[in-house]
């Protein structure tokens, strides 16, 4: 576990900070800063219908979203202020602000490059954009199993060990035990959602993924107003400690600018190459129209819900230490208020985000094994698979935490470092698009997509024909 730590020390920095960053800045002038001058009108797109039994813009927005809001913006949040102190907020911030623009063009890319499936449906992501509009199969197959490994194995196990996590708070939890138990239960409601197939996943997340933001940020809006005093202290501590670059540069590995930059892509993950999956999938006239919904997305993410996590957590006055890492800053935060009813709380929130990740996540995997295989697997594979993926969920449980992370973060830095360089290469059909869309949003037009109007040979696309 040292040699992986020692590895991910050198990928997230220099590597991942250069990479992440320098792309999400890259976009954001070759789009105008699009995450402001365009924000109104991605809300104004996640309102539109689908046809008849298609997926909507808000119906992929609830899938991605379900793997970007889990477990992360608790866990991941409070892990990244215990460990790399209160400033790593800001630099989740930013990642998410600048990582706007990637996630508009990775989005856009996996639309125009989507495949038609049955019944008028569609699907697609980086996997489809490296083949077609690359013209590697290889690297395609690279990315895609990247992408399994780091969901089905590093995300999910995290997410059931973050839920498991919270329950240590409480007497009857015992160590080898409990967390075995409670991973078992979540991987038996997990597994009938997943065993379901990908219907089910996005009726269940589109339910779900809502009711569980609202009810995470109405508590932490009580949280801030019981103590609105201590607001200032908040904002002040943040913004001197991402900024005390004697710290930063004093010790990278482990300072705020490199926590925040790790939460934060695994929190909103915009540039991983995940949420394409899901915007693939929409039916939408134009694909800028589900660029601007993921967005969205990442703003939702992290600068509502990470957000939220940090300011009830700080506000409390309990002070961030490596020994609280995890849900017990947050558990500990809400108690001075709740008191046991704190605990509850989070564990409560931890379950139903862990549930949601797990469905989302599994979405994505799905998507990539169809990609390897050319066509649907077998029935007799799915179920196979799913059966692992529910055994992993379950040991999980009670990995360790240093393994749970390390082994996360690996992986998806993984999946980064093929992406990028993809949406970098393919990054002005994107932009094309965009200006497309503009010019007959100006119009008075409702956008609709046709490639040859922007430069895009058709004889490459599918769905776009």
């Amino acid at each position: 576990m040292e040699l992986l730590l020692t590895i991910n020390g050198y990928l997230y920095y220099p590597i991942l900070i250069i990479v992440l960053l320098g792309a999400g800045l890259y976009f954001t002038v070759r789009t105008g800063f699009l995450q402001i001058s365009m924000f109104g009108e991605s809300l104004r797109v996640l309102r539109e219908k689908p046809h008849e039994g298609e997926v909507s813009s808000f119906q992929a927005l609830m899938v991605s979203t379900a793997s970007r809001v889990g477990t992360g913006n608790i866990v991941g949040v409070a892990q990244a202020i215990c460990v790399g102190g209160y400033g790593a907020i800001f630099w989740m911030w930013i990642t998410a602000i600048i990582g706007g623009a990637s996630a508009f063009i990775e989005s856009t890319l996996a639309q125009i490059y989507k495949k038609r499936g049955e019944n008028g449906t569609s699907y697609g992501g980086p996997s489809y954009y490296i083949e077609n509009a690359l013209g590697s199969r290889t690297v395609g197959v690279i990315f895609a199993i990247f992408l399994i490994l780091t969901y089905a194995v590093g995300f999910n196990m995290l997410a059931s060990f973050n839920m498991t996590d919270s329950f240590r708070v409480y007497d009857f939890f015992t160590e080898g035990k409990t967390s075995w138990i409670i991973g078992g239960l979540l991987a038996i409601v997990a597994g009938y959602c997943i065993l379901g197939g990908g219907k089910r996943i996005i009726k269940a997340t589109s339910t779900v993924v809502p009711f569980m933001g609202i009810i995470f940020v109405a508590m932490s809006l009580f949280m801030i107003i019981k103590n609105i005093g201590y607001m200032p202290t908040v904002f002040k501590n943040i913004f001197n400690d991402a900024f005390n670059f004697r710290a930063i540069f004093g010790g990278l590995a482990g300072s705020a600018l490199v926590h925040g930059v790790k939460r934060g892509l695994y929190s909103n993950e915009a540039g991983m190459g995940s949420a394409p999956n899901a915007a693939a999938s929409a039916d939408v006239s134009h694909p800028v129209k589900q660029g601007l919904v993921q967005m969205f997305s990442v703003f939702l993410d992290t600068l509502v819900i990470c957000s939220a996590t940090a300011f009830m957590s700080m506000a409390s006055g309990i002070e961030a230490t490596e020994e609280l890492a995890g849900a017990a800053y947050v558990q500990e935060s809400l108690a001075t208020v709740f008191g046991h009813g704190g605990y509850i709380f989070i564990t409560l929130s931890l379950t139903l985000f862990a549930f949601t990740t797990l469905l989302g996540n599994l979405y994505y995997v799905d998507n990539c094994l169809t990609y390897l295989h050319k066509k649907r697997p077998s029935k007799g594979f799915m179920i196979c698979y799913r059966i692992v993926a529910i055994l992993l969920i379950f040991v999980g449980s009670s990995i360790k935490m240093e393994a749970a992370w390390n082994i996360a973060d690996f992986l998806m830095a993984l999946m980064v470092l093929v992406n990028i360089p993809a949406i970098l290469l393919l990054g002005n059909q994107a932009l094309a698009a965009l200006k497309d869309y503009k010019e007959q949003s100006a119009a008075g037009k409702n956008p609709h997509f046709i490639a040859r109007d922007i430069g895009i040979d058709d004889s490459k696309l599918d769905y776009w024909k």
